[in-house]
């Protein structure tokens, strides 16, 4: 992950620097509207960890000193991010880059409810960390991943037990530079999401991912692990997590049992 880390100082440089140095880190071109170039340096100074997950950013008025354009130019760009769940407004306190330690903020990924019960009498997932280990990617996970064939991984995976029956397993592929040191006991032992710990230990904040579902049945391992058969059906979740830029940063591979729990989406 590779950034500038000088900023344009005036609107007239934002569109010359960045045609200029070619950067594709920057996602509006120069001829954008000019609130598009803004959001494009907010964006870059989020991926270059300026600010972390939870800080207040700079006011508006100091944005708009700072880039050389108007307080309105600004706002527009600070809505936008705002209405991507990138930044979080709160009333009298200021602007914040948003966390996954922030409810309201965090994905609606696929989740199982139980066939007899709720969610929330059923409790917690129970997480079994079976390995994390360092692997080279494959080229069809390089290429999922951006990255190039044979680059180091970190390989995680998990088996979660919903109502104290083994229910998910789980296959991450991460980038092994930005989760260096990432550990067994540290993913056994953080009591939140997994998602916070990448930004609380690592700085890398999950932004956006995609979600593919099929139908499956287990290989042999997996089987076991799940303690099912192997001609047993189970969904097939293939997500890719992605930071700022669009820039991926997860590969999950997930197996849900389904015969006493079911997906459910509500739509409004």
């Amino acid at each position: 992950m590779t950034a500038s880390n000088t900023t344009p100082n005036n609107a007239s440089q934002l569109g010359q620097s960045s045609a200029a140095d070619g950067s594709s880190g920057l996602s509006a071109p120069a001829f954008s509207p000019l609130y598009q170039q803004i959001k494009a340096q907010i964006l870059q100074s989020l991926q270059n960890a300026e600010w972390q997950p939870g800080d207040v950013i700079p006011s508006e008025f100091d944005l708009a000193a700072r880039f050389g354009v108007s307080q309105g130019t600004v706002r527009k760009a600070i809505d936008e991010l705002a209405a991507e769940n990138l930044l979080v407004r709160k009333q009298g306190k200021g602007t914040f880059v948003a966390t996954h330690a922030e409810h309201q903020v965090q994905y609606r990924f696929l989740r199982l409810h139980p066939d007899v019960g709720t969610v929330q009498s059923e409790g917690p997932a129970e997480r079994q960390i079976i390995w994390c280990r360092r692997v080279r990617a494959t080229a069809e996970i390089a290429r999922l991943l951006g990255l190039r064939t044979a680059e180091p991984l970190i390989h995680v995976r998990r088996v979660l037990r919903l109502g104290g029956v083994p229910t998910i397993c789980e296959d991450m592929w991460l980038p092994a530079g930005p989760f260096k040191g990432l550990t067994v006991e540290q993913l056994s032992s953080y009591p939140g999401a997994m998602y916070s710990l990448f930004e609380s230990t690592f700085g890398v904040r999950m932004v956006r991912a995609e979600e593919r579902i099929k139908a499956t049945t287990p290989d042999t391992e997996t089987a076991a692990l799940l303690d099912v058969a192997t001609q047993t059906p189970l969904l097939n979740v293939e997500r890719i997590a992605y930071t700022y830029n669009n820039l991926p940063m997860e590969l999950r591979r997930a197996l849900y049992r389904t015969d006493t729990h079911h997906y459910k989406n509500e739509l409004n």
